[in-house]
């Protein structure tokens, strides 16, 4: 089973990437407007980020890269599984939004779109090529991984307050 990243509104499956990309589209403009010199916001700082995208069949891939948010251009390099790549893209400091192409060196090109919404989950949304698309996750080096907060939450509940598997479900049903 992959590991889940995000939970999205019930769409079904069909609608799922349509609806995502339709939510995180950038408006096609310069980013001017909204330029700071190099960026300070804490969502978005330069250096090196690890993160994993998740492909059907492949499952979750690690990758790491090294990125630089500036006056609404992102701009990186890295590697995965699949080789090495270089990242550039736009982003918007006012939404969160990031649309960025991926280039594998001799290869071919990945589109991902996604946003940090400032909430701690740091850089995630969909990736996608031709007909095929999946998961991504970004997050700066040396941050936990964010996917796995909740599973660690649950390990640190005491052993009084973990329910046995079915004892929910006993306790909701009469």
């Amino acid at each position: 089973m992959s590991p889940q990243v995000r939970s999205f509104p019930s769409v079904g499956v069909a609608n799922f990437h349509s609806k995502l990309t339709n939510d995180l589209q950038m408006p096609n403009q310069d980013f001017q407007s909204s330029k700071p010199s190099a960026d300070s916001d804490e969502r978005f700082p330069a250096g090196p980020w690890v993160g994993f995208w998740i492909q059907r069949g492949m499952g979750r891939q690690k990758m790491s890269l090294s990125l630089s948010f500036i006056a609404g251009k992102v701009t990186g390099s890295g590697c995965d599984v699949i080789g090495r790549f270089d990242f550039v893209g736009v982003y918007d400091l006012k939404t969160g939004r990031v649309q960025m192409t991926k280039h594998y060196e001799h290869a071919h090109r990945v589109q991902y779109i996604g946003a940090n919404e400032n909430d701690g989950m740091w850089l995630w949304g969909v990736w996608s090529v031709g007909g095929d698309w999946g998961g991504f996750h970004l997050w700066p080096e040396g941050e936990d991984d964010p996917t796995q907060r909740r599973l660690k939450a649950a390990k640190e509940l005491p052993k009084s307050r973990r329910l046995k598997r079915g004892e929910l479900l006993k306790a909701l049903v009469p």
